[in-house]
């Protein structure tokens, strides 16, 4: 014991001196309070919500400012957060005055912390790792109250090193390799923090103001904002992948449709970057990394091979690290554009074919419109001309896919609902100022498809997604099926602060202010709510930390004066039986019960974040979990007459049968059948 502690000892002396403990404290830039003038102006005149920069937003944002450095509360103790609380109340004041040298000071405290952990996360490796206690962790810990001592936060930070190891022991990693990797791992925090520059700083400060008003509105530094750009361009070769800083962690926030990602099918929305390798090269643990220094990594030349060590969102508290390989390139709009196929349903002696066209995202290629070229390229173009392939010719039903898409084009969402009604009003815009306008479908020509419709939608499909759902609810043109939407109705705009004399353009930084909500024809948002279903259908995506609903300060749903519109027909009448034939087939077909077998376990794993620190446990709980997610999946097979397989790095997700998509193209044909009767009696009824 004696020498252990002696060698514990001197290894903290020699750290004292590490090189990562001698940066200068960070100051404002000239410009920071100009800027931060600037943005506190158009955050109180010109966002959505009116709200103004007080004593109460103060307190609001002294408190998100601590938590956007230390969100899962590993750094800081409370005796910090109470160090500075003579400001609580006077930021705003500050802050209008130009003044924003608080956040400066209060980063030096953090990353004092920052080092004193590192410190101290060294010493439990040296001092050896105890896979065999009884000790648990909650992996979420941003509900969790600050440390009252140094000698708790020690021991938050023994359990956390404990469970870093324990993933990738668990992985398959020798135990010497855990540790060098997560000595690096460590030195790496600190360093990161030392290599935060002033705009760094001024970034997350702006941000704990703007994120008080909503989640989408946001202060972006120059270097986020040429990604920013170069995200909406897709000019720089990538993966294809929207990402996030959660924590120390990376999490994959949006899987862009048509990028190497997508295409992949092995990265998911919710997954944790933990490494990236280069072609050749060892993979790098960028745990703990700033977020755009994650992405410059992830970044490279056309056709080069990128590899990710990512944390399965799948796997829950317990994910072991998996590595994957993604061809870096652009994402094309070919790669973005609508697919489609036959269904074939059979329902008695009759066999009714039911489209299905599936939208990744609401696209137009606006430079070759504004170009003059007759034949660009845009989703409703695109969807138009597979509705007229001859073998979409007599079909009896169509489905509409837009499970996972997460908007776009809003001028697209409009004209695509013109594809499926003669005319009028499609969605209301309510701006900040009070201005309404209504956007509606103009061309009054008859349906490309007037037949049964249904769409399916699912917790990811947001924005331009909920607006053409949302229509063709209120309307009563089709069945909205699957599972609630996502809940964004917000409208953003981009204002460069060089317009204010702040900076020059290409390095002014610019603020994404909200400035408007949608709302359906009927009155209501689709903010927060989004679109609720006409027939829910089990869902291995639904997470209730997903969406809007998730989000701190959104926006609140509410309703203004409907528009003038006429619904198309009345589904009233065939619902009731819709859900009762829907609710046999889940119980008969055991495909179905699979399913929601699957979105049941997924959201048990979810709702659980505490982990075991025990080896053996944990490795028994590894093994569990994926036995069950293994059954769910062989019962899907079984159901479908394939063969089972044997493990799950043996399970191909594109050999997977769309269980979801062909229950709704089922429930799209009882919907041409109960339609088909009601027609036969309204002819018979005329008859008489």
């Amino acid at each position: 014991m004696t020498r252990r502690l002696c060698a514990a000892t001197l290894l903290s002396l020699a750290l004292l001196a590490a090189p990562w403990s001698s940066a200068p404290a960070l100051e404002p830039e000239n410009r920071h309070g100009g800027a931060g003038q600037v943005i506190a102006e158009l955050l109180s005149q010109y966002h959505f919500r009116d709200r103004e920069i007080d004593d109460a937003l103060s307190s609001e944002v002294y408190r998100a400012y601590f938590e956007a450095l230390d969100p899962q509360r590993f750094y800081f103790l409370e005796s910090d957060v109470e160090a500075f609380a003579k400001y609580r109340e006077q930021l705003d004041d500050k802050l209008l005055q130009g003044e924003v040298s608080v956040a400066y000071r209060i980063f030096d405290r953090y990353q004092q912390r920052v080092e004193e952990r590192t410190r101290h996360a060294l010493d439990v490796i040296e001092s050896g790792l105890d896979f065999e206690t009884d000790a648990t962790l909650n992996l979420d810990r941003s509900d969790a109250d600050w440390a009252q001592s140094e000698a708790e936060l020690d021991r938050l930070w023994e359990k956390r090193v404990i469970n870093d190891a324990l993933t990738q022991v668990l992985g398959g990693r020798e135990l010497d390799a855990v540790r060098d990797s997560l000595r690096d791992r460590y030195e790496r925090l600190a360093r990161n923090v030392e290599q935060y520059n002033a705009e760094d700083v001024f970034q997350t400060f702006m941000n704990a103001w703007a994120g008080r008003f909503d989640p989408h509105t946001s202060y972006m530094s120059p270097r986020s904002s040429e990604n920013f750009d170069i995200n909406m361009r897709l000019s720089l070769e990538g993966i294809g992948a929207l990402l996030r800083a959660e924590g120390d962690f990376v999490e994959v926030v949006e899987l862009i449709p048509g990028g190497p990602a997508a295409r992949s099918g092995e990265l998911k929305a919710g997954d944790r970057i933990v490494g990236v390798g280069q072609e050749g090269e060892p993979m790098q643990d960028v745990v703990g990394w700033r977020l755009a220094d994650v992405v410059d990594l992830i970044r490279g030349p056309k056709a080069s091979e990128v590899r990710l060590e990512i944390l399965p969102a799948a796997g829950g508290a317990d994910a072991t690290p998996e590595e994957i390989q993604l061809t870096r390139n652009t994402v094309e709009l070919e790669e973005q554009a609508a697919q489609a196929e036959v269904i074939a349903v059979e329902q008695g002696d009759t066999t009714r074919r039911i489209g299905v066209i599936e939208i990744p995202a609401f696209y137009a290629d606006f430079e070759a419109a504004s170009a003059g070229q007759e034949d660009y390229r845009s989703t409703t173009r695109d969807v138009r001309a597979l509705l007229e392939e001859e073998r979409f010719d007599g079909i009896d039903g169509l489905v509409i896919d837009l499970r996972g898409n997460a908007g776009g084009s809003l001028s697209e969402a409009v004209k695509l609902s013109g594809l499926f009604i003669e005319q009028g009003p499609v969605v209301q815009v309510h701006r900040s100022n009070g201005q309404r306008e209504v956007l509606r479908d103009e061309e009054a020509e008859a349906p490309v498809f007037g037949g049964p419709l249904g769409v399916l939608v699912d917790n990811r499909s947001a924005s331009a997604s909920e607006i053409f759902a949302a229509a063709m609810q209120d309307y009563e043109r089709g069945v909205v099926l699957g599972d609630r939407t996502f809940g964004k109705g917000t409208v953003q705009s981009l204002i460069g602060l060089d317009r204010f004399g702040i900076g020059e353009e290409d390095n002014s930084g610019r603020l994404k202010l909200t400035i408007a909500k949608f709302y359906r024809i009927n009155g209501e948002s689709t903010q927060l709510q989004g679109v609720s279903p006409d027939l829910p259908l089990p869902s291995p995506h639904a997470d209730d930390a997903v969406g809007e609903r998730a989000a701190d300060n959104a926006l609140p749903w509410d309703t203004v004066r409907a528009a003038r519109y006429t619904p198309l027909t009345s589904l009233d009448a065939v619902l009731p039986e819709l859900r009762a034939r829907h609710e046999a087939r889940v119980r008969e077909r055991p495909a179905l019960r699979s399913v929601a077998a699957e979105a049941e376990r997924l959201r048990e794993e979810r709702e659980d974040s505490v982990v075991s620190l025990n080896l053996e446990q944990r490795r028994a709980e590894i093994e569990a979990a994926d036995a069950r997610r293994l059954e769910a999946i062989n019962l899907r097979l079984e159901a479908y007459g394939r063969e089972p397989v044997e493990s799950l790095d043996a399970v191909e997700e594109d050999a997977i049968p769309d269980v979801l998509r062909e229950e709704a193209a089922r429930v799209v044909a009882d919907l041409a059948q109960l339609q088909s009767l009601d027609q036969q009696i309204a002819q018979h009824r005329g008859a008489d």
